[in-house]
């Protein structure tokens, strides 16, 4: 939809310089207007840019390809500073045919009716033109769309200058006039292909647009999970901004945390930039405010591993660190004790070679574990043995749902229970372990135990 507009509204401002180059140049040579060729020799400019929008606009909406992986939308630019080139030399050869009639005189101006005719006709349709374009290139973020609507709007100027110098030579008989007014006309043409070109080679060299830069570095700074921001790139190609970020994370935080804070920024930033076309890359940091416990679990997820109950202590001036390691089940013990001395090498070059560590492997199953159907007689003989401990534990009460299931080398045991809810999850743990510990007693073919506790 958005491309047929540009196209459209780039077809019809074809139209509007094919009629307004050819009726300027009819009527400045029957009236000898300097003023009015100049306007003529403009709007021939006017018209071939807008032809060369018309296939800029074209070409650049193509989609990217392997050639072109950012898309085609630097045809744009390269239309518009083809356009820079030409309203300069434009605004020279008007300046020097002006200057030369002041100089040594020229023919005669005629400031006939038409003369004011074509002028004003001219003002109004620039005045339309310039404005659809305005609106369009808004809407889609054109450039050389942009760059015909800052035709059309200096033409509007130009125009009026020249109308100026046909009102003083006709009712005032200043003949003078039309070839100033051709020269304030040329500043203007001049002045259209300053702004034009200065954006135009901006794109061109990957100028960074206004003020984007720190906006973005504001947007990422305030998402949640951002530490800092480290770079921040944008170069605008026609109508999208590519933008390349990177920003600092804590390192302890695991993969699906960092994809959620990279989405959130990446929606933000969309939501202010439409436009941006993004790239994140997170960077893993150490905050200040890491304890060595983070720090621990930190290095063995960097390590693909799981790390729990870590202990640390101090003796005789060493660091004493402790934790269960959490390997594959299918690793053997040499696999297993790799996996642990690189953990351990990682932790004593993070903390000094004062470190003593000790590591107690277990296995961490990461296929599904498949169960069957017990017997009425071992469901029986589990729930009597949960329903004897039941009557020794005080912190957790109210036994309900109980599940026997067979799993590969014994049974699956998993319940509900009732505990205090202000009582600390440090207590209600060991509780639950010590639970488990005496069902197992009790029963010695259960394998594993699951207790969920609700409070009370």
């Amino acid at each position: 939809m958005l491309k047929n507009q540009k196209e459209s509204v780039a077809l019809s401002s074809v139209l509007a310089g094919f009629v307004l180059t050819f009726g300027k140049a009819i009527v400045g040579l029957l009236t000898g207007s300097i003023g009015i060729l100049s306007e003529a020799l403009h709007s021939l400019l006017d018209l071939v840019a807008a032809i060369m929008t018309y296939f800029a606009v074209k070409i650049g909406d193509m989609p990217a390809d392997e050639s072109h992986p950012y898309g085609h939308g630097k045809v744009e630019s390269v239309s518009a500073l083809i356009e820079t080139g030409l309203l300069f030399l434009t605004s020279f050869w008007i300046i020097y045919e002006a200057v030369k009639r002041l100089a040594v005189g020229g023919s005669h101006v005629e400031a006939t009716w038409y003369a004011f005719v074509i002028v004003i006709t001219s003002i109004v349709i620039d005045v339309s033109r310039s404005r659809a374009l305005y609106k369009v290139a808004k809407a889609t973020n054109s450039q050389a769309l942009e760059a015909d609507a800052l035709h059309f709007s200096s033409d509007i100027w130009s125009s009026a200058v020249v109308l100026l110098g046909l009102f003083l030579v006709r009712f005032f008989g200043i003949p003078g006039a039309d070839a100033v007014a051709a020269i304030v006309v040329a500043f203007f043409v001049a002045f259209a292909g300053y702004r034009l070109g200065k954006r135009t080679i901006d794109v061109l060299i990957d100028s960074a647009p206004s003020g984007m830069v720190a906006e973005i570095s504001s947007i990422a700074e305030k998402v949640a999970g951002v530490v800092r921001v480290e770079r921040v790139r944008a170069r605008p190609m026609g109508p999208t901004v590519f933008i390349d970020l990177i920003v600092c994370v804590n390192r302890k935080f695991s993969t699906i945390q960092v994809q959620e804070i990279t989405n959130e920024l990446e929606k933000k930033i969309k939501k202010a930039i439409p436009e941006a076309d993004l790239v994140v890359h997170s960077k893993s940091v150490q905050l200040d405010s890491e304890t060595i416990i983070e720090s621990v679990q930190a290095l063995a997820l960097k390590a693909g591993l799981s790390v729990h109950d870590v202990v640390v202590d101090k003796m005789d001036g060493n660091k004493f660190i402790s934790y269960d390691l959490e390997v594959p089940a299918d690793y053997n013990v040499l696999e297993a004790h790799k996996a642990s001395e690189k953990l351990e090498s990682d932790l004593m070059r993070e903390f000094g070679a004062n470190v003593m560590i000790n590591t107690h492997i277990e296995p961490f199953k990461t296929d599904a574990v498949l169960s069957a159907k017990v017997t009425d007689d071992q469901i029986l003989e589990v729930k009597n043995a949960i329903k004897a401990v039941d009557t020794e534990m005080r912190d957790l009460k109210n036994v309900h749902d109980i599940l026997v299931r067979k799993i590969e080398d014994g049974l699956f045991v998993s319940f509900h229970c009732d505990a205090n809810k202000n009582a600390s999850i440090e207590k209600v743990h060991y509780s639950t372990s010590r639970f488990e510990y005496l069902i197992r007693q009790r029963v010695p073919g259960i394998k594993r135990v699951v207790i969920h506790v609700e409070p009370a």
